[in-house]
């Protein structure tokens, strides 16, 4: 997938502030392995849809489910919609 250089560089920004224990596989894999999500209305709210989600730490517990906190695959979902 090609990207503008305004995404990149807001991606870039995003990673540079984060840890990640998977190494932001989601954006070195050109979006391709990415973790299961259902995008809210106005993306505001991302529900994982991940079996494991409880053990994921950007997830966060939320009434019956669990709701992705991770800034950059917030971001991918809002802007990429995928």
């Amino acid at each position: 997938m090609d990207i503008t250089q305004e995404h990149e560089s807001k991606i870039r920004e995003i990673i540079g502030g984060m840890k990640c224990k998977k190494d932001f596989e989601c954006y070195r894999s050109g979006f391709e392995n990415l973790c299961k999500v259902k995008i809210g209305v106005d993306a505001m709210l991302i529900d994982c849809k991940e079996e494991n989600a409880n053990n994921c730490d950007f997830s966060l517990s939320f009434g019956f489910g669990y709701i992705c906190t991770c800034p950059l695959r917030k971001y991918i979902a809002k802007n990429f919609n995928i």
